[in-house]
């Protein structure tokens, strides 16, 4: 049984998650404890599950962009772009009214939301279409909104941080409903949405065979440039909705680090969680389960007191790990070499 387990893709992934949990709670030995605490639940894997919903959505539409023979390095700064739209529309200005002071937003919440997330829906869209209309190839396409963002993030905020003040605001990214965090709610939906679509409409299926054989897939009647268009728009909405939590629970936004390489670990979790980058094969819930096996790990480095400045090496280490127990050509070469000794001791 514990064979037929390990032949399923995603049973590495999650025997890594696993086991960073158990190394968490070997030495920590509060680490699965949860408790009620001011009206939420508290804990550790609570705030792992939290800090990870920023990095669960990006990968999710990074998912999809990587199922069609793409790659996005630009949600990073379409994130920041995101973020700082969103804090230079709420700002926070501190008014009067009946006697008491209280902080305002400069725009209404939900228009400043829907502007943050239509505009980097266009950055997506944008991507997609040099990629599928012009035919630039994804990864420079892509390394242009990448450093051009920066620079409009920068622009947004005049170069400094801008905190925000309306306290409305902060519900998104550090809110909690029926005891757990707002963010987690939001995930939820974006993968039930997503899951759906792939699974209950023939959207999965025009995805895997546009990353399969984009040709064939228009041969057949498949309009993949267009699919591929909106398959990044999605993936730059996701992106948004990431900047929106992370400046919602840092209560600010700095356009020059807000998402600073979530691109890299984003395009990580998708090849943890079994999606291939030749396109083609790919997993939503694999994809979860990468981003919260970088977060875990993450929060185990900081845990364990890893100085800072090795702290990119483990997690290098750790996932390069994770690739190989992957790959069934290393399985293969593992087990031919611990079979050969036994073979010949049986011929001595």
């Amino acid at each position: 049984m514990f064979k037929t387990f390990l032949r399923h893709p995603r049973a590495w992934p999650l025997l890594t998650l696993l086991l960073l949990l158990i190394v968490n709670v070997v030495f920590n030995p509060g680490f699965l404890h949860i408790e009620w605490r001011d009206g939420h639940l508290y804990g550790s894997l609570i705030d792992i599950l939290n800090r990870a919903a920023p990095l669960v959505l990006v990968s999710l539409g990074m998912t999809l962009v990587i199922a069609t023979r793409g790659i996005d390095i630009s949600v990073g700064a379409v994130v920041a772009i995101a973020a700082a739209l969103a804090a230079w529309m709420i700002g926070g200005a501190l008014v009067v009214q009946d006697g008491v002071a209280v902080h305002a937003s400069r725009f209404p919440m939900p228009l400043a939301i829907l502007a943050a997330l239509g505009v980097a829906a266009v950055c997506g869209l944008w991507n997609g279409l040099l990629v599928a209309r012009i035919g630039m190839q994804p990864i420079i396409a892509t390394l242009i909104l990448m450093v051009a963002g920066r620079g409009i993030a920068q622009l947004i905020t005049g170069g400094q941080i801008i905190t925000i003040y309306y306290s409305p605001f902060f519900f998104l990214g550090s809110g909690y409903l029926a005891g757990l965090p707002f963010s987690l709610f939001i995930v939820a939906l974006v993968y039930g949405v997503l899951h759906l679509a792939m699974t209950r409409t023939a959207l999965g299926l025009f995805i895997q065979a546009v990353g399969i054989n984009p040709v064939a897939a228009r041969g057949v009647g498949i309009q993949a440039r267009k699919l591929t268009v909106w398959v990044y728009a999605f993936c730059g909405f996701c992106a948004g909705v990431a900047g929106l939590l992370i400046s919602s629970n840092v209560k600010s936004a700095d356009g020059n680090n807000a998402g600073q390489l979530l691109e890299l670990d984003a395009i990580l979790a998708v090849t943890l969680g079994g999606t291939a980058l030749t396109g083609g094969r790919f997993s939503l819930f694999g994809s979860v389960i990468g981003a919260l096996i970088i977060q875990t790990l993450t929060y185990a480095i900081y845990s364990l007191g890893v100085p800072p400045e090795i702290n990119l090496v483990v997690k290098a280490v750790v996932v390069f790990a994770v690739m190989l127990l992957q790959s069934p050509e290393f399985r293969a070469t593992v087990r031919a070499w611990a079979v050969r000794p036994v073979q010949n001791g049986g011929r001595a």
